[in-house]
Protein backbone atom coordinates (compact mmCIF):
# COMPACT_ATOMS: atom_id res chain seq x y z
CA UNK A 1 0.00 0.00 0.00
CA UNK A 2 3.04 2.28 0.26
CA UNK A 3 2.89 3.98 -3.14
CA UNK A 4 4.14 7.35 -1.92
CA UNK A 5 6.86 8.23 0.61
CA UNK A 6 5.71 8.04 4.21
CA UNK A 7 6.75 11.65 4.78
CA UNK A 8 4.47 12.85 1.98
CA UNK A 9 1.54 10.87 3.35
CA UNK A 10 2.15 12.28 6.82
CA UNK A 11 2.24 15.79 5.35
CA UNK A 12 -1.06 15.18 3.56
CA UNK A 13 -2.63 13.87 6.77
CA UNK A 14 -1.36 16.89 8.70
CA UNK A 15 -2.91 19.21 6.12
CA UNK A 16 -6.29 17.47 6.03
CA UNK A 17 -9.10 18.58 8.33
CA UNK A 18 -9.15 16.61 11.57
CA UNK A 19 -11.55 13.72 12.04
CA UNK A 20 -14.54 14.16 14.31
CA UNK A 21 -13.83 12.86 17.80
CA UNK A 22 -16.13 9.87 17.27
CA UNK A 23 -13.98 8.68 14.36
CA UNK A 24 -10.77 9.16 16.32
CA UNK A 25 -12.23 7.06 19.11
CA UNK A 26 -13.47 4.43 16.64
CA UNK A 27 -10.04 4.21 14.99
CA UNK A 28 -8.28 3.97 18.34
CA UNK A 29 -10.54 1.15 19.55
CA UNK A 30 -10.30 -0.66 16.21
CA UNK A 31 -6.50 -0.60 16.37
CA UNK A 32 -6.55 -1.79 19.98
CA UNK A 33 -9.08 -4.61 19.65
CA UNK A 34 -9.34 -5.85 16.03
CA UNK A 35 -7.19 -8.57 14.47
CA UNK A 36 -6.75 -6.73 11.14
CA UNK A 37 -7.00 -3.02 11.97
CA UNK A 38 -5.33 -2.12 8.66
CA UNK A 39 -8.72 -2.83 7.05
CA UNK A 40 -9.85 0.52 8.49
CA UNK A 41 -10.03 3.10 5.71
CA UNK A 42 -8.40 5.79 7.86
CA UNK A 43 -8.36 9.58 7.90
CA UNK A 44 -7.39 10.39 4.29
CA UNK A 45 -9.64 7.86 2.60
CA UNK A 46 -12.44 8.56 5.05
CA UNK A 47 -12.28 12.26 4.27
CA UNK A 48 -12.30 11.51 0.53
CA UNK A 49 -15.43 9.37 0.91
CA UNK A 50 -17.01 12.13 3.00
CA UNK A 51 -16.19 14.76 0.36
CA UNK A 52 -17.57 12.65 -2.49
CA UNK A 53 -20.76 11.97 -0.56
CA UNK A 54 -21.15 15.66 0.32
CA UNK A 55 -20.74 16.60 -3.36
CA UNK A 56 -23.26 14.03 -4.61
CA UNK A 57 -25.75 14.44 -1.72
CA UNK A 58 -27.07 10.92 -2.33
CA UNK A 59 -30.52 9.82 -1.23
CA UNK A 60 -29.49 6.18 -1.07
CA UNK A 61 -26.04 4.71 -0.40
CA UNK A 62 -25.03 1.06 -0.36
CA UNK A 63 -21.84 -0.06 1.37
CA UNK A 64 -20.56 -3.62 0.93
CA UNK A 65 -18.18 -4.35 3.80
CA UNK A 66 -18.72 -2.33 6.97
CA UNK A 67 -15.83 -3.58 9.15
CA UNK A 68 -16.05 -1.35 12.25
CA UNK A 69 -18.11 1.44 10.67
CA UNK A 70 -15.58 4.19 9.93
CA UNK A 71 -16.38 4.48 6.22
CA UNK A 72 -20.12 4.13 6.85
CA UNK A 73 -20.02 7.15 9.15
CA UNK A 74 -17.99 9.17 6.62
CA UNK A 75 -20.36 8.34 3.77
CA UNK A 76 -23.52 8.87 5.81
CA UNK A 77 -22.45 12.40 6.74
CA UNK A 78 -23.04 13.44 3.12
CA UNK A 79 -26.51 11.97 2.79
CA UNK A 80 -29.47 13.98 1.58
CA UNK A 81 -31.64 15.16 4.48
CA UNK A 82 -34.02 12.25 3.98
CA UNK A 83 -31.30 9.86 2.82
CA UNK A 84 -30.47 6.36 4.06
CA UNK A 85 -27.30 4.27 3.92
CA UNK A 86 -27.51 0.48 3.80
CA UNK A 87 -24.31 -1.21 4.94
CA UNK A 88 -23.59 -4.95 4.88
CA UNK A 89 -21.15 -6.77 7.18
CA UNK A 90 -20.69 -10.53 7.15
CA UNK A 91 -18.98 -10.78 10.54
CA UNK A 92 -21.74 -10.90 13.15
CA UNK A 93 -19.20 -10.41 15.94
CA UNK A 94 -18.75 -6.80 14.81
CA UNK A 95 -22.43 -5.87 15.10
CA UNK A 96 -22.36 -4.44 18.62
CA UNK A 97 -19.18 -2.47 17.90
CA UNK A 98 -20.67 -0.95 14.73
CA UNK A 99 -23.99 -0.07 16.35
CA UNK A 100 -22.24 1.57 19.29
CA UNK A 101 -20.37 3.98 17.03
CA UNK A 102 -23.33 4.66 14.75
CA UNK A 103 -25.22 5.75 17.86
CA UNK A 104 -22.28 7.86 19.08
CA UNK A 105 -22.22 9.54 15.65
CA UNK A 106 -26.00 10.12 15.87
CA UNK A 107 -26.44 8.18 12.63
CA UNK A 108 -28.25 5.10 13.88
CA UNK A 109 -31.48 6.35 12.26
CA UNK A 110 -29.76 7.14 8.95
CA UNK A 111 -27.83 3.87 8.62
CA UNK A 112 -29.40 0.43 8.21
CA UNK A 113 -26.94 -2.30 9.22
CA UNK A 114 -27.37 -5.71 7.60
CA UNK A 115 -25.45 -8.63 9.10
CA UNK A 116 -25.01 -11.39 6.54
CA UNK A 117 -23.61 -12.41 3.18
CA UNK A 118 -23.81 -9.49 0.74
CA UNK A 119 -24.58 -11.87 -2.14
CA UNK A 120 -27.78 -12.82 -0.30
CA UNK A 121 -28.59 -9.42 1.21
CA UNK A 122 -28.28 -7.22 -1.91
CA UNK A 123 -31.12 -8.93 -3.85
CA UNK A 124 -33.45 -8.30 -0.88
CA UNK A 125 -32.93 -4.52 -0.93
CA UNK A 126 -35.77 -2.82 -2.78
CA UNK A 127 -33.74 0.30 -3.53
CA UNK A 128 -31.78 2.02 -6.28
CA UNK A 129 -28.56 3.69 -5.18
CA UNK A 130 -26.89 7.00 -6.00
CA UNK A 131 -23.61 5.89 -4.44
CA UNK A 132 -22.12 2.45 -3.79
CA UNK A 133 -18.92 1.71 -1.89
CA UNK A 134 -17.41 -1.78 -2.21
CA UNK A 135 -14.73 -2.81 0.28
CA UNK A 136 -15.32 -6.49 0.91
CA UNK A 137 -13.89 -9.94 0.14
CA UNK A 138 -11.99 -9.80 -3.15
CA UNK A 139 -12.94 -13.17 -4.72
CA UNK A 140 -16.54 -11.92 -4.95
CA UNK A 141 -15.81 -8.38 -6.13
CA UNK A 142 -16.96 -9.16 -9.69
CA UNK A 143 -20.25 -10.59 -8.43
CA UNK A 144 -20.96 -7.57 -6.23
CA UNK A 145 -20.47 -5.28 -9.22
CA UNK A 146 -22.77 -7.36 -11.39
CA UNK A 147 -25.41 -7.44 -8.65
CA UNK A 148 -25.49 -3.68 -8.16
CA UNK A 149 -24.70 -2.08 -11.55
CA UNK A 150 -28.34 -2.19 -12.67
CA UNK A 151 -29.40 -0.79 -9.29
CA UNK A 152 -27.20 2.31 -9.60
CA UNK A 153 -29.07 5.40 -10.75
CA UNK A 154 -27.92 6.96 -14.06
CA UNK A 155 -25.20 9.42 -13.13
CA UNK A 156 -24.60 7.54 -9.87
CA UNK A 157 -21.22 6.40 -8.61
CA UNK A 158 -19.54 3.18 -7.51
CA UNK A 159 -16.33 3.43 -5.48
CA UNK A 160 -14.20 0.29 -5.12
CA UNK A 161 -11.28 -0.10 -2.73
CA UNK A 162 -8.08 -2.18 -3.01
CA UNK A 163 -7.97 -2.22 -6.82
CA UNK A 164 -4.14 -2.14 -6.86
CA UNK A 165 -3.81 -4.78 -4.13
CA UNK A 166 -0.40 -3.68 -2.85
CA UNK A 167 0.91 -3.67 -6.43
CA UNK A 168 0.14 -7.35 -7.00
CA UNK A 169 -1.97 -6.44 -10.04
CA UNK A 170 1.32 -5.93 -11.90
CA UNK A 171 2.53 -9.43 -11.11
CA UNK A 172 1.63 -12.75 -12.69
CA UNK A 173 -0.59 -14.19 -9.95
CA UNK A 174 -0.28 -17.72 -8.68
CA UNK A 175 -3.26 -19.86 -9.62
CA UNK A 176 -4.07 -20.15 -5.90
CA UNK A 177 -4.06 -16.38 -5.37
CA UNK A 178 -7.75 -15.85 -6.02
CA UNK A 179 -7.77 -12.35 -4.51
CA UNK A 180 -5.28 -10.96 -7.04
CA UNK A 181 -6.87 -12.86 -9.95
CA UNK A 182 -10.33 -11.51 -9.04
CA UNK A 183 -9.10 -7.92 -8.75
CA UNK A 184 -7.30 -8.08 -12.12
CA UNK A 185 -10.45 -9.50 -13.73
CA UNK A 186 -12.56 -6.83 -12.07
CA UNK A 187 -10.33 -4.00 -13.27
CA UNK A 188 -10.47 -5.30 -16.84
CA UNK A 189 -14.24 -5.75 -16.69
CA UNK A 190 -14.77 -2.15 -15.56
CA UNK A 191 -12.33 -0.81 -18.12
CA UNK A 192 -14.34 -2.50 -20.88
CA UNK A 193 -17.81 -1.76 -19.52
CA UNK A 194 -19.38 0.75 -21.91
CA UNK A 195 -22.11 1.57 -19.37
CA UNK A 196 -19.63 3.44 -17.17
CA UNK A 197 -16.74 5.88 -17.13
CA UNK A 198 -13.97 5.23 -14.66
CA UNK A 199 -10.96 6.68 -12.89
CA UNK A 200 -8.42 4.57 -10.99
CA UNK A 201 -6.52 6.48 -8.33
CA UNK A 202 -3.14 5.27 -7.01
CA UNK A 203 -4.34 6.27 -3.56
CA UNK A 204 -3.57 4.05 -0.56
CA UNK A 205 -4.28 0.56 -1.96
CA UNK A 206 -5.92 1.85 -5.14
CA UNK A 207 -9.38 3.33 -5.44
CA UNK A 208 -11.61 3.14 -8.51
CA UNK A 209 -14.27 5.78 -9.01
CA UNK A 210 -16.87 4.57 -11.49
CA UNK A 211 -19.72 6.69 -12.82
CA UNK A 212 -22.71 5.11 -14.49
CA UNK A 213 -23.47 6.97 -17.70
CA UNK A 214 -26.81 8.63 -18.14
CA UNK A 215 -29.01 7.31 -20.93
CA UNK A 216 -29.01 9.85 -23.76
Amino acid sequence: MDFIPKEIEEYAIAHTENEPLVLKELARETNAKMVNPRMLCGKLQGKLLYMISKMIKPKRILEVGTFTGYSAICLAQGLDKEGVLHTIEINEELEDFIRKYLEKAHLNKKVVLHIGNAMEVIPTLDEDFDLVYIDADKPNINYYYKLIIDRVTPGGFIIVDNVLWSGKVLQTPDKKDMDTISIIQFNEMVQNDERVENLMLPFRDGLSIIRKKKIS
